[in-house]
């Protein structure tokens, strides 16, 4: 009868030993990460950044003088040829103060010629020489600005292009410089794009420039810088522009979007390349840790982050890291320096996402 609680005894402690090693084992269990390898930068040789199309020539044009419109010669959208006329004024009031003033200067002019001279023969004085003389400028310059201004009364094209736009109708008042047409130019167009400071800063390692048009599948369209701003917007950005060669291509309108892509001359061999998601900060510093396969330790090494690609990715350098080495990816957050870790299993037929 005393046999039973014994035999429980010894049960209870068996079940307690195993429950304890089954514990210990779940403690010891390695750790499964993922890895990727380090690369040069120079593998990372293509930043892309979005743009827009803007017409080379983009103008908002004005009279010189103000005045009542008497006709808009063109409609919006239509094509116009470089001196075309595209509107005019009513010049009558511009008309009748040059006839005044012409008239004014023809008598003015009369008159000078004459002394002018009778100082040549020696029949007046240098005085009314000199007076004859600067009243006839006076005037002259007073007929020619009439002259001038009668004639801004009418609005050509400045180039061969398109109308964009017109703000106004016949018969109504405008004043001098305020925008009655906008029109754009028919030359090749250009890009316009946003680089962050970090891509800025490396500007003279821009190599060479295209860009591509979903609506134009297939085709790749070369750029030529033509210039980038030396102030950042309010968004701390950079605004470079890009002459688009299009020749035997489609002409695309201004204001499409497109995807450009600058190539990096390959300069800085000590610049590595690694996932974003491989950084771990800790006490200010950043951090990877490097997998060793011989052993399957993983050891703790610091870097120094130089910018971030539009592909999450970043650019870094450190003493103790070189190309080709292992570093962990996913998991960093759950494992130690000097730690044993397990390589996730790689993507195949059977192990779809490489979760086997």
């Amino acid at each position: 009868m005393k046999r039973l609680p014994l035999m429980v005894a010894v049960i209870l402690i068996g079940s307690f030993i195993t429950s304890c090693g089954e514990q210990t084992k779940d403690t010891d269990r390695v750790k499964t990460v993922k890895i990727d390898t380090v690369r040069t930068e120079c593998a990372q040789t293509i930043l892309q950044y979005p743009g827009k199309i803007k017409a080379a020539e983009d103008v908002n044009l004005a009279f010189r003088v103000s005045g009542t419109i008497r006709k808009i010669h063109v409609k919006d959208g239509q094509p116009v040829k470089a001196g075309q006329l595209l509107a005019e004024l009513d010049p009558t009031d511009y008309q009748i103060q040059l006839d005044a003033t012409e008239a004014q200067y023809k008598q003015i002019k009369s008159e000078a010629e004459r002394v002018i001279a009778l100082y040549n023969d020696g029949g007046t004085t240098p005085v009314a020489y000199d007076k004859a003389v600067y009243g006839l400028e006076q005037i002259s310059a007073l007929y020619k600005h009439h002259q001038d201004e009668l004639a801004y009364t009418k609005l050509y094209a400045p180039f061969s292009g398109f109308v964009q736009k017109h703000l106004f109708e016949s018969h109504e008042t405008v004043g001098a410089g305020m925008p009655v047409l906008q029109m754009v130019g028919k030359g090749s167009p250009e890009v316009e794009i946003n680089i962050p400071a970090a891509e800025y800063i490396n500007r003279e390692r821009f190599g060479n420039y295209q860009c591509t048009f979903d609506i134009y599948p297939g085709k790749t369209y070369t750029l030529k810088q033509i210039g980038i701003t030396h102030k950042a917007n309010s968004n701390q950005l950079y605004t470079m522009r890009l002459q688009l060669e299009t020749e035997g291509l489609p002409m695309p309108s201004a204001g499409m979007n497109t995807m450009v892509s600058i190539r990096l001359n390959d300069e800085a061999s000590n610049e590595l390349i690694i996932p974003t998601n491989a950084l771990l900060q800790e006490n200010g510093r950043s951090c990877i840790f490097v997998y060793h396969p011989e052993t399957g330790i993983v050891q703790s090494k610091e870097v120094s982050i130089l910018r971030l690609t539009s592909d999450g990715r970043s650019i870094i350098t450190s003493s103790s890291l070189k190309p080709g080495d292992i570093i962990v990816t996913a998991g960093i957050h759950s494992i130690r320096d000097g730690e044993q870790v397990k390589p996730l299993a790689p993507a195949s037929a059977t192990n779809v996402g490489g979760l086997l």
